[in-house]
């Protein structure tokens, strides 16, 4: 997305994704909880009840749309499973009347059938992706997506997330070249 202020209507729609996803995502109590990334913290950001609610998956998928727009050096938007599947198909499917935008999926493990495949779906080698995750905290879980996409010669280049923990992720990233995009952040959602 340019660097031009954002929207109202942007605006509006981050602010109610946001109680959307303290209504049914973040969980401030019941802690510690153990993170993917095996650190413990004292507040949880489980984003499936957000992802999987009709109203928490069309705001989604406007906003990232958004930042994707106008951005044509973008072949195609891909992600980790499990997280990342509905929200790129949802964004895929909204990109449809303004500007299609094909969409993958990197497997945690190769497929043991059929094709064998790492990525399934509308990958091509050699284009230019962006990553989507839903939650991100120092980066590792986008980094075995990056890792597959970059093994076909594809050229990542940014990773959109939902909720940025604010942990590290967006240094991680940089350090390979990537520019991190939340669409919110804890520091955010936790006012």
């Amino acid at each position: 997305m340019p660097d031009a202020a954002p929207t109202t209507d942007v605006q509006k729609s981050k602010a109610r994704l946001m109680d959307v996803i303290r209504a049914k995502s973040l969980h401030i109590e019941g802690g510690p909880f153990k993170l993917a990334s095996g650190a413990m913290s004292d507040y949880y950001i489980d984003m499936k009840p957000t992802i999987f609610s009709p109203e928490g998956l069309n705001l989604i998928a406007d906003l990232i749309f958004e930042h994707l727009r106008g951005d044509k050096g973008v072949d195609s938007i891909g992600g980790l499973e499990l997280g990342a599947v509905p929200i790129v198909a949802a964004v895929s499917m909204r990109s449809f009347r303004d500007r299609a935008i094909d969409g993958f999926v990197v497997r945690k493990e190769t497929k043991d059938h059929g094709t064998a495949k790492k990525i399934d779906g509308n990958f091509r080698p050699n284009t230019n992706v962006v990553l989507i995750e839903d939650v991100t905290t120092k980066g590792g879980s986008v980094m075995q997506a990056v890792k597959a996409v970059r093994a076909q010669g594809a050229t990542v280049k940014k990773v959109i997330t939902i909720v940025d923990r604010l942990e590290g992720a967006t240094a991680a990233l940089n350090a390979e070249g990537i520019e991190l995009v939340p669409l919110c952040t804890i520091t955010e959602l936790r006012r």
